[in-house]
């Protein structure tokens, strides 16, 4: 998994609520248990019309917001069904922070799990972010984990907390895997002790 420490990119707003996870992978994608690929089907039902054009005033298609690493998110981010196929899609399109008022517990979890940063902010803090963030590409917000700051284009600063335990996977790069590679070395001298004591097993 990729290591998260400091972000400056471009914001797109996205001021909807109750944003769930089939707006933000729709089920018919989900036949997939690879995390690379569905970048391209991240809210396909806003994105395309029927016949798979673009739809131009989706805000993912405006020219401005194509790189965007960031999204600005309304309340209750990530909600409906537990699907890990929504962090992969948001991952894989290339946003690495989500910033929102609240998010569905599961889909919070599954973010630090993918290199996703969910970063929650009072409803007055998320709007400044959201208006800023509505200027365009010439805004860039920087996120610094680390110092758990957001900062805006125009330099305001607002704090944000987080677990320890998920900052300090998301700044080395540990997914469950990495958690369990890191103890790799106690694993084996377990292992190899427990066939000198049990060989029948």
């Amino acid at each position: 998994m990729e290591k998260f420490d400091k972000l400056s990119g471009i914001a797109a707003p996205m001021p909807l609520v109750n944003i769930d996870t089939d707006m933000i992978i729709p089920k018919v994608f989900l036949k997939t248990i690879k995390r690379s690929g569905l970048g391209v089907n991240l809210f396909d039902e806003m994105r395309f019309d029927r016949e798979g054009n673009e739809i131009a005033d989706f805000v993912l298609n405006k020219p401005a917001y194509r790189e965007a690493s960031i999204l600005v998110a309304g309340d209750n981010f990530g909600c409906g069904s537990s699907r890990e196929h929504a962090p992969w899609a948001i991952a894989d399109f290339g946003i690495r922070c989500v910033i929102s008022t609240s998010f569905a517990d599961i889909f919070y979890n599954n973010c630090f799990k993918n290199g996703i940063l969910p970063v929650v902010l009072p409803e007055d803090q998320r709007d400044a972010l959201m208006k800023d963030a509505e200027k365009g590409a010439n805004a860039r917000i920087e996120v610094d984990l680390e110092a758990q700051t957001v900062t805006s284009s125009d330099g305001e600063v607002f704090s944000f907390e987080v677990d320890s335990f998920k900052k300090h996977c998301l700044m080395n790069g540990l997914d469950d895997i990495g958690l369990t590679m890191e103890k790799a070395a106690a694993i084996d001298t377990f292992e190899a002790q427990a066939s000198a004591d049990r060989p029948w097993v």
